[in-house]
């Protein structure tokens, strides 16, 4: 009887921790969803920024070429070629550097969500893996089971709680 209940207040302790330790990791996936979220926006700002200066150059470029065709009619054909080209370059440039910056930003946030990511599996598998299951447990549940024996009985036999035997089970992909 005394066991049985040094068991079950154990089994309480290990509950309130694993609790705990899932508070935490909600709160830091919640935190480290808004920090992408705002990347995100900041991306997002950086993209309206560049779709307005497009615009702006769209709208700039038709009033060049509107100057070009009415000044065409006095210049040589290098002078309207050294024109068209110096426009486009001026149209091109600004596009050129705000999508480099775009593309590092990019290149930032997938390495942090990367690394982030690692980091989490990291943890998590610390703590997913039971610490009363060693390798001849998992041997012997993965023989039972292939033999067809019940989840209860092996429970039962290898005094293992079902949800271990499953979890298992689960991790050499045969359930």
């Amino acid at each position: 009887m005394e066991l049985q209940l040094e068991k079950f207040f154990h089994f309480e302790y290990i509950m309130i921790i694993m609790a705990g330790v899932i508070l935490y990791l909600l709160y830091y996936v919640y935190t480290k969803d808004h920090d992408y979220t705002k990347n995100i926006r900041s991306v997002a700002s950086v993209v309206e920024e560049l779709n307005r200066e497009i615009f702006y150059l769209k709208k700039n470029m038709t009033q060049t070429q509107t100057t070009i065709q009415k000044t065409t009619r006095g210049m040589s054909d290098e002078e309207i070629y050294a024109e068209i080209e110096r426009t486009v370059y001026d149209t091109i440039q600004p596009l050129s550097v705000g999508f480099r910056q775009l593309q590092e930003n990019l290149a930032q946030i997938d390495s942090q969500i990367n690394s982030r990511v690692e980091s989490l599996e990291n943890g998590v598998k610390q703590f997913s893996i039971p610490t009363s299951i060693n390798g001849n447990d998992d041997e012997k549940v993965i023989s039972l089971y292939k033999q067809g024996v019940t989840l209860e009985t092996i429970s039962k036999e290898l005094n293992l709680s079902q949800p271990e035997v499953d979890f298992v089970l689960k991790i050499n992909k045969l359930k």
